[in-house]
């Protein structure tokens, strides 16, 4: 009988009630299984003709508790790709501004209707571009699409993790500092927070956080219901105490912070396996309890190298180890002189006497959806009532790399379509 329940929670659309009654009738919102986004505005073209479009929203998604139609998402730092000189990063626009786009769900579509682009505290506009030196520097060197070095930018933000405060504020995460930044409604930076105390306000992370991978840094942010807790997500092991002593490392970590006092927790997490692209986002349960995606870097539905891996697993921090350093020192606490990721997984972690979070599969992406799912990037999480889990997709503005440190389009190989943001619903057990 189970399983006819869920085959058929697996057919069906969505439905929720919203809180709402209109002479006595509840309103309902029906979720489809898929909602993309309205076709895009072209954000530019390349000069060999690759189109860029202005999207590129999926990299974290927020519901909106007022509104079970609205959907807050975020963009990272712009369309870029992977140089071939070491440590290069091409920028595709470089004054690219990271912006919270405000969608809503109507006919099946999600329709921009606003978008909120990141200041600082004075209220100038946010970048995408590296950070200097003492201020998150990734070690990457910038250029644009012809080939001329662009300058770091303390103003420089990618950012990948997304949460909606009760007051209509956003707290964000990104993947340099790593930095968790706090901006009011309309996007002006209120608090900025990093492991160098360089950031509006002052308020510091623990040190070992600067030791993040480059471009692997805190993918995902949520928030106990409470409204009292920031939960940041590491992507990848972090190269602590180096990148050839964590080359085998399945360890993240885990910070909670505690917005009031600044009073922070760290927390072990054993991906499934160290080929994966590491963990794409983090969305609160309750206060101990948070669901997270694991993915590769494939595309489901390829015919000659398909995705294998895109699973949303249940953790638990409750029984888990406190690895937090009173010391603050730059590698963290130390176990018989290692650092947490030099243990490398789960086996390893308990003989030095860590208990990681516990985790549990709760959806699998690749098998459990109505139809194949297309695309590379599982990056963004939210619930709405009635455990009705959203996933969004990163489209990265609908290009890749071309191999010779530029742009071509992104095709989907299911579709054979240029990839656009998705929302996806599935309803699931917890």
């Amino acid at each position: 009988m189970k399983k006819q329940l869920l085959s058929a929670l697996v057919a069906a659309a969505v439905t929720i009630s919203a809180c709402k009654k209109d002479h006595g009738t509840e309103n309902t919102i029906v979720y489809p299984d898929m909602a993309e986004a309205s076709d895009p505005a072209l954000l530019m073209t390349t000069a060999s003709g690759v189109k860029v479009y202005n999207g590129g929203f999926g990299s974290a998604v927020a519901a909106d508790p007022n509104s079970p139609d609205v959907f807050y998402m975020l963009t990272d730092r712009g369309p870029n790709v992977a140089g071939q000189l070491a440590n290069s990063i091409i920028i595709g626009k470089p004054d690219f501004t990271p912006a919270i786009g405000k969608f809503r769900l109507k006919d099946g579509k999600l329709i921009l209707e606003q978008t909120i682009e990141l200041k600082n505290a004075s209220g100038v506009n946010l970048n995408g571009l590296p950070n200097p030196e003492g201020m998150g520097a990734s070690g990457e060197t910038a250029y644009d699409l012809t080939g001329k070095i662009i300058a770091a930018s303390a103003d420089g933000i990618d950012s990948e993790g997304l949460v909606r405060a009760a007051d209509g504020s956003f707290w964000v995460s990104d993947e340099y500092g790593p930095h968790i930044a706090h901006f009011d409604a309309t996007g002006r930076t209120i608090e900025r927070i990093n492991p160098f105390g360089t950031g509006t306000g002052g308020r510091k992370i623990p040190a070992v956080f600067a030791t993040r991978r480059a471009n692997r840094g805190m993918e995902g942010l949520a928030i106990t219901p409470d409204g009292k807790t920031l939960v940041g997500m590491m992507q990848s092991p972090m190269y602590n105490p180096s990148k050839a002593a964590t080359a085998n490392s399945a360890v993240l970590r885990i910070l909670t912070f505690d917005i009031a006092t600044g009073a922070t927790k760290q927390y072990a997490y054993v991906m499934d396996n160290i080929t994966l692209t590491g963990v794409s986002d983090i969305v609160a349960v309750n206060t101990t309890t948070f669901l997270t995606v694991e993915r590769d870097g494939l595309y489901g539905g390829n015919s000659t190298s398909p995705a294998t891996f895109k699973k949303i697993f249940k953790i638990d921090l409750s029984n888990a180890a406190d690895i937090s350093d009173a010391a603050n020192g730059t590698n963290g606490k130390l176990y018989s002189g290692k650092t947490v990721e030099q243990f490398n997984d789960a086996a390893g972690l308990a003989a030095a006497g860590i208990t990681p979070v516990s985790k549990a599969v709760v959806l699998d992406l690749l098998k459990d959806l109505p139809t194949v799912y297309p695309h590379d990037k599982a990056e963004g999480l939210a619930i709405l009532p009635g455990n009705i889990l959203v996933i969004s997709n990163d489209d990265d503005f609908g290009v890749v790399d071309n191999g010779a440190s530029g742009f071509m389009a992104k095709i989907l190989p299911a579709t054979n379509s240029v990839d656009h943001n998705r929302l996806y619903f599935k309803k699931i057990q917890l």
